[in-house]
């Protein structure tokens, strides 16, 4: 698949369904992540990040960069924006926005916005470490597939909500993350 070909399948006019969320009683605070899409030659890949172990919240998880939206964020795309320069050092002219996932809200209480935007390899990534301890790429076409998602059931406030894993080597895609995802691979 290149760009384009993901472009055809992901532009388009049918209803497309969402992944369960957590409902919140309340709104939440708004946040939004970048789903970086990586162009190689032959092939594109997703970017994740791996979080800086000593973090209070979700250290050593994998995710996508991205944050909750400050006060001085013009959007919530500025916020993706924002946060992918200052976790990973990828500067937002890099970026090529094509779409949006819908808002996905989280038991902590985000309501968070996935931007999807390519970028051009060869990657030249700085790190703040204080975030993020590696970065590391997954085919796009293994996260497409949904015969690599798990889905894990657990009961909170008696009701049953879905907790979605990707596994991949000996790394575990699972929670917010995973269900972006998801809701990615429902559009193909």
């Amino acid at each position: 698949m290149n760009k384009s070909d993901f472009l055809k399948a992901f532009q388009h006019i049918r209803q497309v369904n969402s992944e369960h969320d957590y409902p919140l009683r309340e709104p939440g605070r708004p946040a939004a992540v970048l789903i970086p899409i990586v162009q190689h030659p032959q092939h594109l890949s997703v970017l994740f990040t791996e979080r800086a172990a000593h973090l209070k919240h979700h250290g050593g998880q994998i995710s996508f960069p991205g944050g909750k939206q400050e006060v001085y964020d013009a959007n919530l795309l500025a916020t993706a924006l924002r946060e992918s320069q200052e976790e990973i050092g990828l500067k937002p002219e890099e970026v090529d926005i094509v779409g949006q996932l819908p808002r996905y809200r989280t038991v902590s209480r985000y309501e968070v916005l996935p931007y999807i935007g390519f970028i051009p390899a060869p990657l030249s990534l700085q790190l703040d470490h204080n975030e993020v301890a590696a970065t590391f790429e997954v085919p796009l076409s293994y996260l497409l597939d949904k015969n690599n998602h798990l889905i894990h059931w657990v009961k909170r406030n008696n009701e049953q909500f879905p907790v979605y894993f990707i596994p991949w080597q000996d790394k575990h895609i699972w929670g917010a993350t995973a269900a972006f995802i998801r809701n990615l691979a429902n559009h193909f």
